[in-house]
């Protein structure tokens, strides 16, 4: 008996082996194991590699299945104003393993805190949005993402804006019945009749609206949409699965949104043109003037970053010796402003583009030649709602109309002026139309559309600023650079990542011609203008750099520039 149970138990033991053996065997050969290994040990072979267990992991690498997104994570962050933000971060499956691929934080819409009188409600809301988008990452978008190809960034922008929509109707179909709800809830008000002195008091408003019937009426600001709590998940998702995006098919990230723009890899890159903040004298800076918001220098094409950076230091240098000698009030010491650029006290509009006109001279640049001005106006925001006029230094209000005049007095002063960024608010589309036509063409008048990039275009504009910002995606991003092609400026915010150099990548990957990445100050900005740096020495070692000459920017099209053309013949 017991020799009998011992060949039945060995016979049941060779028996699951024999059946073992089959299933490995067939599970090889419908994987191709065999083949393969036979490939791979007769390439290594002909390679003879030194580190022969590399090139094998190398190559079994490029056989396995493509990555898959995992999970997601969303964190709270602090941005570069000490802001509270979200940070999104995206894990894949690679190689049986999950590993960590990327991680993006987008700018915040809110504004600094303490600009407002109101910060511990400001505080609350920020804290409301981080939360929000914190959830909506870890929850509802970590299910909906799960097993997407991190490289389909189309399918998954598409994804993210139809969640963002949902979210978006919900909150306003609620909003709408509150409303009718408190609506319904409110005594009905009687209007009494008007008494013989109420209607004495509608007699003399008729008659001085008779006598200022000339006078245009002040269009009251357009409504702006709310903001939902939350949107910031969106454009920054977008942007980390881009970077996973571009990690796995082992290219920089200018070139992955370069091949998603043009459907294709291009075989030449140009780097945009580094608009650098010289000078802030806006609201926030010391004097009355508020108009000034930045003055910002454009280089003359042709300038590599490191050139463009090496000229407004040494400008900028000169600007704090010659503000620390011949102020009246005695040496003054530099303050740096939150976009990186130096702030001046300053009365009066002609002050700073002095300062910069005598610095210019000192150091023998010519100004419209080697280099040119923007003006960051921010019109918006120096409107004072309860005069209808702009107050454009501390006590001094102008209608819009004086305004135009003022901007016209500037230009003609100082030509190397080519480019206004807000001049005036959107409603007030006859002045901007009125200024582009006394200017001649002779200056470009830009828009801020990061909030209203769907809005009509105003008359007269001829270029946009646009910032990776909230519910934005790479694919909106791409969209709206190709309906505006060869017209935007890519810039930056006051509540920048900081550690994210992103925006320089996105810039060069869209094929702008100019990006605004603040002053030379600020470790969240030099990572950028390094950034920069980095992709045009790389494109320049593989030959697909773009010659810049070949491409002159289009927003400078005047007099200016014809100049500054034919100066570059002649040398």
């Amino acid at each position: 008996m017991s020799h009998q149970g011992s060949v039945s138990r060995q016979s049941k033991e060779e028996l699951d082996l024999y059946e073992m053996k089959n299933a490995a065997a067939e599970f090889y050969r419908l994987n191709r194991v065999p083949q393969e290994i036979e490939r791979a040990l007769n390439e290594l072979l002909l390679q003879q590699a030194a580190d022969v267990h590399g090139y094998l992991a190398d190559y079994f690498t490029n056989l396995s299945a493509p990555p898959r997104i995992s999970r997601l994570k969303g964190k709270e962050v602090y941005d570069a104003s000490g802001q509270l933000s979200i940070e999104a971060e995206v894990f894949c499956i690679v190689c049986n393993k999950e590993k960590s691929m990327s991680s993006a934080a987008v700018s915040s819409h809110l504004p600094p805190m303490e600009t407002s009188l109101h910060w511990k409600a400001k505080s609350q809301e920020r804290v409301d949005h981080v939360m929000t988008a914190v959830q909506w990452i870890n929850e509802q978008l970590n299910s909906m993402l799960k097993d997407q190809n991190p490289c389909d960034q189309s399918e998954i922008d598409h994804i993210l804006s139809s969640f963002f929509m949902a979210r978006y109707l919900e909150e306003k179909t609620c909003s709408r019945e509150k409303l009718e709800s408190y609506s319904l809830s409110q005594p009905e008000v009687v209007v009494p009749s008007p008494t013989p002195i109420q209607t004495k008091d509608k007699k003399s408003a008729d008659k001085v609206k008779k006598n200022n019937i000339a006078e245009k009426p002040f269009l009251p600001a357009e409504l702006s949409e709310p903001v939902l709590h939350g949107s910031l998940a969106i454009g920054s998702l977008s942007l980390a699965v881009s970077k996973t995006g571009a990690q796995i098919q082992g290219i920089p990230l200018y070139k992955y949104i370069a091949a998603l723009t043009r459907r294709e890899a291009p075989t030449q890159f140009h780097i945009p043109v580094s608009l650098v903040t010289l000078l802030s004298c806006g609201k926030t800076s010391p004097g009355k003037l508020n108009l000034l918001k930045e003055v910002i220098l454009i280089p003359k094409v042709g300038q590599r970053v490191k050139q463009i950076i090496t000229m407004t230091l040494e400008l900028q240098k000169e600007m704090m010796r010659i503000m620390n000698t011949t102020t009246k009030a005695g040496a003054l010491q530099a303050i740096v402003s939150d976009s990186g650029a130096l702030t001046v006290s300053s009365e009066r509009p002609e002050q700073p583009l002095d300062l910069i006109t005598e610095a210019c001279g000192n150091l023998e640049l010519t100004l419209g030649t080697d280099i040119c001005l923007a003006v960051n106006c921010a019109a918006p925001e120096i409107m004072d709602y309860s005069k209808g006029k702009y107050e454009v230094a501390t006590g001094v209000l102008k209608c819009p109309d004086e305004l135009v005049d003022m901007y016209q007095s500037l230009i003609c002063k100082y030509p190397a002026v080519v480019a206004l960024i807000d001049p005036f608010r959107r409603e007030d589309t006859d002045q901007w139309e009125k200024l582009s036509k006394t200017t001649g063409g002779s200056c470009s008048l830009i828009s801020d559309i990061t909030y209203k990039s769907k809005a009509s275009p105003l008359p007269g504009v001829s270029g946009f600023i646009l910032k990776h910002v909230n519910e934005t995606t790479v694919s909106d991003l791409i969209c709206i650079t190709s309906e505006h092609k060869g017209s935007v400026l890519m810039g930056t915010t006051c509540s920048e990542p900081c550690s994210d150099d992103s925006l320089s990548d996105i810039a060069v990957g869209l094929g702008l011609d100019y990006v605004i990445l603040g002053g030379l100050s600020g470790a969240q900005r030099m990572l950028k203008y390094n950034r920069l740096i980095s992709i045009e020495e790389e494109l320049a070692q593989q030959g697909m750099l773009a010659s810049k000459e070949k491409l002159p920017p289009p927003l400078l099209h005047g007099k200016t520039q014809e100049q500054s053309a034919a100066a570059e013949r002649t040398v």
